[in-house]
């Protein structure tokens, strides 16, 4: 029986279902490199599903029979695609299925800054009532500057629009974008935007995009959210640009290493709203998902087997 490698503990029932046949492989919640390798050179699965860690050469020679490498969800830039592409393996990924969940996650990172609800919280748990003293942000009528307008970008684009806000835009990619998002040039984005929001996949051309030059050229306040790659911002300039009050507060989902270690300096900075990459991760999402990631493995599998014209 072929063997399918998931690298992670677990995947939906209604995808295992879809799988039958198929001899599954779990590598565990947190699989390093090395079990990873072990585990291909055990069982050479003809498919390796994507939910933790990366897949690089060593993992793809260590398992001959492998023809296709598929995400469980839409980033795969832990993938090496150039090796992948030199050995003849297919890297799909589940584009789109959990949309809904990472726009929900953006709009809440969001609101958590312009409310300050965090903190807020905090300081009413102290005994605290500051009524007298705070004011919040009023999003209605700022403008959100989205980067990628691909499937997430353009669910959370629907959701600002509905709340008054105007939504621009930047993606070299994007056509016949809906009437409520302008498309703009990167600069104009951080010239004009109250909130800046990062919804494109990492590449090494886009690697710490939002950094000091281009925070610098912001607005004085602006809100900074990311729900796609910890990649995309250069950390340490964030943390300097919300010390100096250049950027108001950062909503963030996901940082240059994960899981975030202790001592981080993000988790000292309270204009800093933080959750675990979880944005994707929701019960539907995660069946959605598992099905996504499930379907392309069959359909490559399926297109492998056929014989050829």
């Amino acid at each position: 029986m072929s063997s399918i490698l998931v690298t992670g503990a677990d995947l939906a029932p209604q995808a295992l279902a879809l799988l039958d046949g198929y001899d599954m492989v779990y590598a565990g919640k947190t699989p390093t490199e090395e079990s990873l390798i072990a585990l291909c050179r055990a069982h050479n699965p003809v498919a390796i599903i994507v939910r933790y860690g990366g897949v690089g050469a060593a993992m793809m020679d260590a398992a001959p029979a492998l023809k296709v490498i598929s995400k469980h969800g839409s980033g795969t830039d832990t993938i090496d695609k150039v090796a992948a592409k030199e050995r003849g393996i297919e890297v799909v990924a589940a584009l789109g299925v959990n949309a809904a969940a990472v726009a929900e996650q953006t709009m809440a990172l969001l609101l958590a800054c312009a409310k300050s609800v965090v903190a807020l919280d905090a300081r009413m748990r102290a005994g605290h009532w500051d009524k007298a003293t705070h004011k919040s942000l009023e999003l209605g009528g700022r403008t959100v500057g989205l980067v990628g307008l691909g499937a997430i970008g353009l669910r959370f684009a629907r959701m600002a629009d509905a709340m008054g806000m105007r939504v621009i835009g930047f993606d070299p990619y994007a056509r016949d974008l809906p009437e409520y998002v302008q498309g703009v040039a990167l600069e104009t984005l951080w010239r004009e935007s109250d909130v800046i929001s990062l919804h494109c996949p990492l590449t090494a051309d886009n690697r710490g995009l939002l950094n000091a030059e281009t925070l610098a050229r912001c607005r004085r306040g602006v809100i900074v959210v990311n729900t796609a790659r910890g990649g995309l911002i250069d950390e340490a300039a964030l943390l300097a640009a919300v010390r100096s009050g250049q950027v108001m507060a950062a909503g963030l989902d996901s940082f240059a290493v994960e899981p975030m270690t202790a001592g981080h300096p993000f988790q000292g900075e309270p204009r800093i709203v933080l959750s675990p990459h979880i944005g994707g991760v929701t019960s539907d999402a995660y069946v959605n998902m598992g099905l996504g990631a499930a379907r392309n493995v069959l359909q490559v599998l399926e297109r492998a087997a056929a014989p050829a014209h």
